[in-house]
């Protein structure tokens, strides 16, 4: 049983289990599926009645919301204690050559440590990537109205426009910054 927990599941088991989420959660008095307002209520716990925007009862309207997010924390730190892969991950030959001309030359853990470690955000570099695009990221999932997750997910399984054509503009934002943003910045 752990040796199937521990390895990647396929496509046609993770898939589908993450697809019969939005009927549950429809089923579940009509909550919607997303991690970015947690944010939100967070705040509203923390700061209550600090702001208009956090001048609401959490925990009617957000506490399930923080309990998925307490578990997809617990579930990845259990995920990672307890059924660690120790085969390194498997990235494609042309992504490593792309990712060495910007200087990306270690791939032993989840996240390149050339990017991703303290001493970077020391440098322009790394403050801008670590810190303006957490900003970045932060601002633009409340400011779209949900995050990626909750648009691709929920949102198009529910038929909304607005979750379209948030989708199509993660993806033309990813394109854009894999292929002009990136290398200009490295």
């Amino acid at each position: 049983m752990l040796e199937m927990l521990s390895g990647p599941w396929p496509w046609y088991v993770g898939g589908p289990l993450i697809g019969l989420m939005v009927p549950l959660l429809l089923l579940l008095d009509n909550r919607t599926f997303g991690v970015s307002t947690s944010f939100e209520h967070v705040c509203a716990a923390v700061f209550p009645g600090r702001a208009s925007l956090f001048a609401y009862d959490w925990r009617k309207k957000g506490g399930w919301n923080l309990a998925l997010v307490l578990g997809i924390v617990l579930g990845g730190l259990l995920s990672t204690t307890l059924l660690s892969n120790p085969e390194p991950i498997v990235i494609a030959d042309a992504t490593r050559a792309d990712l060495a001309t910007l200087g990306v030359s270690d791939f032993s853990g989840l996240v390149p440590s050339e990017i991703f470690n303290w001493s970077s955000l020391k440098t322009g570099q790394g403050l801008l990537l670590l810190v303006g695009g957490g900003f970045l990221i932060g601002f633009g999932t409340r400011y779209g109205g949900g995050c990626t997750s909750g648009h691709a997910i929920f949102g198009l399984a529910d038929l909304q426009l607005p979750s379209l054509i948030a989708v199509l503009g993660f993806f033309a934002g990813g394109l854009l910054t894999t292929h002009v943003l990136l290398p200009l910045i490295f």
